[in-house]
């Protein structure tokens, strides 16, 4: 089962390696046979894709219409092989119910992503390499979600590096050479430091065996041990979570890689980093936590501050949507930082409704820069969602309204839970300093709110508002090179006077499963809830 859920994704990423010709893709003859043929290579790549990751997705969902729902703490779908005996690594992999919405989450995302680039009407820059990308960047997230050995963890976790680099960098937006080099040094520098904590963890607990080391709870490491193992592990995880200050690569990511870039970063990236506090660092270096995590929490309430402030001062729409993950993921690392399985349980439902409305977010993102060949907010201002076409309106709103934690909508329960983990902190912690992050992440809250309504208000018609005539070429990855214009009718035209229709087949069957399953989140938390906390005790130590 795993090893499907790992090949199928490395197989498609190597199929595209193979030069079209060897496939059957050939020009039609014409004088521009070179260029036929490239996108007729990047259309077959693209169908490809989405068959290789459809597979993918469902073998993620039979693993968990499989998977004891009973006992979420077991792990299922074992497989436990030697690899390297010499060094001691294991091929140790498997799922329980921390790390199984995860795996279901990634493998969703990257077929909708891929789905997204082969029937997306603008022309995709780099279409084939950029859906080996995916695909490759899908093994990585997979196994690292799925990995019970430290050390294959650590390789999985580093294989999601390159292929996110080169998407940045060879499909991004015209920064994205910048933004690339600061995402790769601020990963790398992370990596150094996680690598090293990593191995204190295994060479004092004389294993690299994940389940073990989390059942000892740091038994036969020293308190001092800990407190720098956990301070290496912890610092490693926080930059991909991201934890402010430690966030300075994510506006440029998010916003200059192509839209299948920003929806994985963000959707999944991010959740790598919360999953590894909650998977490594509690349990193994418990003595650790307790130390640290005051300064853990004080770091992700300034980050829930700083995240709705700066995205209220932004005015490209991609950047709001990134800057708004900072604060999101501030709640998740608040919860966290309680040391309490409703923090820890908080942080990864957070994690899964974060995923997919980030995700919604960045597809509207792309649909409306596609449209309009902008994201600008200013000139965007009350007309790039007209009455003509409501759909993509809807879509927008709900998406709003659920990432500032509409109650009824998944994005509520991540916060509430986070903020009232924060009342009641774990054992050793101090309680006046956890309720005053608790105070303050509830002021955060309240500027999500205006962090989301803001973009909501400037992009959906306002009654009596005055028509604008606006026009603009299209810019960044994925925009093509067609030009829109909000006429005095509110309808935006292509060359050629062709009107730009609603809502696209493509574009339902991207949003609806966001849709739904953000409001199936929202109205029966419970469901993901009960999958989370027997591991989380588990890992904690309280059952």
């Amino acid at each position: 089962m795993i090893v499907a859920l790992l090949a199928l994704p490395l197989a498609g990423a190597l199929f595209m390696l193979v030069p079209p010709r060897r496939y059957g893709v050939r020009g039609t003859g014409r004088p521009a046979a070179g260029a036929d043929r490239a996108d007729r290579a990047d259309r077959y790549a693209g169908t490809v894709g989405v068959l290789v990751s459809g597979l993918t997705l469902l073998v993620a969902a039979f693993a968990a219409a499989t998977f004891d729902h009973r006992h979420p703490e077991r792990t299922a779908h074992v497989i436990d092989v030697s690899w390297a005996a010499a060094i001691g690594l294991r091929f140790h992999v498997g799922v329980d119910g921390a790390s199984l919405p995860l795996v279901v989450l990634t493998a969703l995302l990257t077929f909708l992503c891929l789905l997204y680039l082969r029937w997306a009407d603008h022309a995709t820059p780099h279409g084939r390499p950029l859906v080996g990308l995916v695909l490759l960047l899908e093994v990585g997230m997979l196994g690292t979600f799925v990995a019970l050995d430290l050390l294959l963890f650590f390789m999985f976790f580093e294989a999601v590096l390159i292929p996110s680099y080169f998407m940045i960098a060879i499909g991004g937006g015209p920064r994205r050479r910048t933004a690339a080099y600061t995402f790769i040094v601020s990963m790398l520098l992370g990596s150094g430091v996680l690598l090293v904590g990593l191995m204190i963890i295994a060479t004092k607990g004389g294993t690299l065996d994940m389940v073990m080391l989390a059942r000892r709870h740091g038994a036969g490491m020293s308190h001092a041990t800990q407190v720098a193992a956990f301070l290496l592990v912890g610092l490693g995880f926080a930059i991909m979570a991201p934890l402010w200050p430690l966030h300075s690569w994510l506006p440029g990511a998010h916003t200059e890689a192509p839209v299948v870039g920003s929806v994985l970063l963000a959707g999944v990236l991010l959740k790598m980093g919360t999953y590894g506090l909650i998977r490594i660092a509690l349990p193994m270096a418990p003595a650790g936590a307790r130390v640290w995590a005051p300064w853990l929490g004080l770091l992700a309430v300034v980050g829930i501050v700083y995240g709705a402030l700066a995205c209220l001062a932004q005015r490209d729409l991609k950047r709001v949507i990134a800057y708004s993950s900072v604060a999101t993921m501030g709640f998740a690392l608040l919860g966290i930082a309680t040391l309490t399985p409703a923090g820890a349980n908080a942080a990864l439902f957070g994690g899964v409704a974060h995923g997919l409305i980030i995700a919604l977010l960045f597809f509207l993102a792309g649909a409306v820069e596609a449209r309009y060949g902008t994201g600008d907010l200013d000139a965007l201002d009350g007309g790039a969602l007209p009455s003509h076409v409501p759909r993509p309106a809807w879509a927008l709103t709900f998406a709003c309204l659920a990432g500032l934690g509409l109650p009824g909508l998944a994005g509520f329960w991540g916060e509430m839970l986070a903020l009232l983990s924060a009342y009641r902190p774990g054992p050793g912690l101090s309680r006046p300093a956890f309720v005053t992050f608790m105070a303050v992440g509830g002021v955060g809250a309240l500027l999500t709110v205006a962090c989301f309504l803001r973009p909501l208000v400037r992009l959906t018609p306002r009654a009596g508002a005055e028509t604008v005539t606006r026009g603009g070429t299209s810019a960044g990855a994925g925009a093509g090179t067609a030009t829109g214009t909000v006429a005095d009718t509110g309808v935006a035209s292509r060359e050629g006077g062709r009107p730009v229709p609603d809502v696209r087949p493509h574009e339902y069957v991207i949003w609806v499963p966001l849709i739904a399953l953000t409001l199936i989140a929202g109205l029966w938390p419970k469901t993901l809830l009960d999958l989370t906390d027997g591991p989380v005790r588990a890992l904690l130590g309280g059952g």
